[in-house]
């Protein structure tokens, strides 16, 4: 009896257990829930994910791969309506294109007291053509409100046993509950590779596995069969079955200087190593970088649209004529190509129409632009090859394969350097390149066919130089001039995000951004002139950046310019920090104080340094009569600053803060 009544309550448990991730399922409890319980600042958060991958099999195409995924999502406030939009792209190839199908997506809400269910409508599903190989299929829920609950299940049907599906169990919202699945036949042997810092828990199974199926017979001549005959057979293999799992799993905050966060999101992926089927001998697909280098390069819509040059020749020749110079003639070619091109935003390293088309059509994607540049740089002899690049949303691959790269630039091996150029941008110049191309580390194929390892980080600091002369009023009014010099990579950003903006709306944004901040006499100098720094002009008034206490006054000598909060707010940090460039910011201020107040208290001069040269700043400040000068000059000297510096970078940015927002006290006398 006792048995008996233990075998129920087991039963009981395991069917609770299996009842509880599956949708359809939702509570008036669920659905009252204010907050989540593992993060009470949460927009929202997922229930649970729960997927699957497995393999189909079919005698007329072999095998699929299905990929199943059911989600549960709670909304808890305003800002995480987002969530109720999903969007997933799929692959669409030679051999066919993959399929995704969206059902039991759903809204719950509460409704006078019962649960109302709103099923996703027709209207609310559509496919969106992304270029000639993707295509993305999204879906916006409705009904969605604070306190809802959203599900819905995915599937995924794909020809391709190398498009195995990354899982990520970490999101930027609170995940309660994270499952995934995967069932491989023998004949498919895959290297399994994990990111982030969670280590999910694993279960490792296997069972014996049979498929019926049917299959076209071969019609052999002279044997009286006039139709094509089906036949049905058994396939028998054995499965191997592993399972992740991970609860209660924090949001990985996108904080301020990260590059691609999702680098760092805890997730499984699997890489395709070989396959070994009945009957034939085992095929390898382990590879390393060179050979991946290779086939990319064996592309005919790579190497083959490299080695064209017919169709620029005469045009270059004529370009180039009486230019001697080496420099002069990279120079030329350079612009040529960013004046003439224009990028239809198209990112890849294969070319989608040819170069001899975009040539003549003056638009291309980003292979047939940088390709073109490294063929008419080559044709002047040149030694410029092709560096495949993974740009900054495509993130840093696990592991060699030809989707680690997204990317094409050109580079120009001179002595021990190379450099780099990327044509697609107006405003680039030689290693400047657009902020999407500095991702660590690209690689460089040689004609020969050899390949290495580029660093693609700027090395040199850019400058952002700013002169102030500013006048405080005994109403506590500054008015005053400032002239600040981008150089670099602050002029090329200040160019890429501004460029096409009037004056008008410059000065705009510059009184946006600054509280109280009045702006006149707005100028801008070498907008289009590359070779020169930007400089901003203007003159301003503020009445927002001094305090009146009685007969006493307090201002930073910052003025607008002050930062004031800390931008590192995470109590600990995984992942590096990423300013994306080095860079210098040089203040120089002087303020005339208002008649009959002095300087009673004026901050200390310092200089503060981080370990390993990482970074410093200096405050040099004195008074002389009426006049206070500061002469303020921060460097962070590297790119990226490792997640073991965080700690340290954290407590730099605080004497920062503080060293900017110190105060001058005047009195009066």
């Amino acid at each position: 009896m006792k048995k008996a009544i233990l075998l129920l309550f087991l039963i009981s448990i395991s069917t609770v257990n299996a009842q509880k991730y599956e949708l359809g399922k939702v509570s008036i409890e669920e659905l009252k829930e204010k907050v989540c319980p593992i993060d009470t600042s949460a927009v929202a958060a997922v229930l649970f994910s729960v997927g699957k991958t497995h393999f189909e099999y079919s005698g007329d195409s072999g095998f699929s791969i299905i990929t199943e995924i059911n989600t549960k999502i709670k909304i808890y406030k305003k800002e995480g309506y987002e969530y109720a939009n999903k969007s997933i792209k799929y692959y669409l190839g030679s051999r066919g294109n993959e399929v995704v199908d969206i059902s039991k997506a759903a809204t719950y809400n509460i409704l006078d007291g019962k649960i109302e269910k709103s099923k996703l409508k027709s209207d609310g599903e559509f496919d969106e053509k992304v270029n000639k190989f993707w295509s993305r299929k999204k879906i916006t829920l409705p009904n969605v409100k604070e306190g809802s609950i959203i599900e819905y299940s995915i599937l995924i049907k794909s020809p391709y046993f190398s498009n195995f599906p990354d899982w990520s169990f970490q999101t930027d919202i609170p995940v309660m509950y994270s499952e995934y699945a995967t069932y491989i036949p023998e004949y498919y042997i895959y290297n399994t590779h994990f990111k982030g810092h969670l280590t999910p828990l694993i279960t490792n199974n296997g069972k014996s596995r049979s498929i019926d199926y049917t299959y076209t017979e071969d019609v052999v001549p002279g044997f009286g069969q006039s139709m094509p005959k089906r036949v049905s057979s058994t396939l028998n293999f054995q499965e191997s079955i592993v399972k992740y799992t991970l609860e209660k799993i924090p949001a990985l905050k996108d904080e301020s200087f990260v590059n691609n966060i999702d680098n760092y999101t805890a997730s499984v992926s699997h890489e395709i190593s070989g396959t070994r089927f009945p009957n034939s001998p085992y095929k390898n697909f382990a590879t390393d970088w060179e050979t991946v280098t290779k086939q990319i390069y064996d592309n005919e819509d790579f190497g083959s649209e490299l080695n064209k040059s017919g169709y620029f020749e005469k045009d270059i020749d004529a370009l180039l004529n009486g230019i001697t110079s080496t420099e002069e003639r990279i120079a030329t070619i350079f612009n040529y190509v960013k004046s003439k091109m224009n990028w239809d935003e198209y990112y890849g390293f294969t070319c989608i129409n040819g170069v001899k088309k975009a040539y003549q059509d003056k638009k291309g994607n980003v292979a047939e632009i940088n390709l073109m540049l490294t063929a008419m740089l080559r044709y002047t002899g040149v030694n410029a090859n092709p560096i495949l690049v993974s740009t900054r949303n495509n993130g840093i691959s696990l592991f060699p394969s030809q989707s680690a790269y997204n990317y094409v630039i050109s580079g120009i091996e001179v002595e021990n350097n190379v450099i780099l150029m990327d044509a697609t941008n107006k405003f680039s110049l030689p290693d400047v390149l657009p902020t999407r191309d500095l991702n660590w580390i690209g690689r460089i194929i040689r004609k020969n066919g050899s390949s290495a390892l580029i660093d693609l980080m700027p090395k040199k600091n850019a400058l952002d130089v700013i002169n102030i002369m500013a006048s405080i009023k005994n109403d506590g009014e500054v008015t005053g001039k400032v002239r600040d010099q981008y150089f670099d990579y602050n002029a090329f950003l200040f160019r890429d995000n501004y460029g096409s903006l009037s004056k008008e709306s410059l000065l705009e944004k510059k009184e946006k951004r600054y509280t109280g901040l009045e702006v006149s006499e707005y100028d801008v100098q070498n907008l289009n002139d590359l070779s020169k720094p930007i400089i901003e002009n203007y003159s301003f008034i503020n009445n927002n950046v001094v305090e009146i206490i009685g007969d006493k006054i307090y201002f930073s000598p910052f003025l607008h310019f002050s930062m004031t909060e800390n931008p590192f707010k995470q109590e600990k940090r995984e992942y590096p920090v990423d300013f994306v460039f080095p860079r210098q910011d040089k203040f120089n201020i002087s303020i005339t104080i208002p008649d009959g107040y002095v300087v009673e208290t004026l901050p200390q001069s310092a200089v503060v340094t981080m370990p390993d040269g990482l970074g410093n700043f200096k405050y040099n400040i004195s008074n002389n009569g009426n006049q206070v000068q500061l002469l303020y000059v921060i460097d962070n000297n590297q790119a990226i600053i490792g997640a073991e510096y965080y700690e340290t970078l954290k407590s730099y940015y605080k004497e920062v803060i503080s060293k900017q927002t110190e105060k001058i006290v005047l009195k009066k006398i």
